[in-house]
């Protein structure tokens, strides 16, 4: 295979790269962080105006990406109003955001 070469068995260049980026196992814990920023920033045009084609390629990003960052932080931080508990405790009155004082 030559250099920079995507070798379609795998869907993976000698770099690493696929049709749709880095392996996010390659990305280092910035260039992960910024490559969530950017996939979360572009979803919403991606649904409203993404070919079909567009809106899988970015599920499956994003799906790769979190599937990644989750790997790596087992144990991240939970806010409990992001639970179902807290989601129905909201129910009851209070909002998702913290009130402005």
């Amino acid at each position: 295979m030559q250099e920079g070469r995507t070798d379609t068995s795998s869907g993976h260049d000698e770099r690493g790269i696929t049709m749709t980026g880095v392996d996010p196992s390659r990305l280092d814990d910035q260039q992960l962080m910024k490559e969530l920023e950017t996939i979360h920033r572009t979803r919403h045009d991606t649904l409203l105006y993404g070919s079909n084609g567009a809106l899988r390629v970015h599920n499956e990003r994003m799906a790769r990406l979190e599937g990644e960052y989750l790997r790596r932080n087992p144990r991240r931080m939970v806010a409990a109003s992001r639970t179902r508990e807290g989601a129905r405790e909201r129910g009851h009155g209070e909002s998702a955001t913290p009130a402005l004082d």
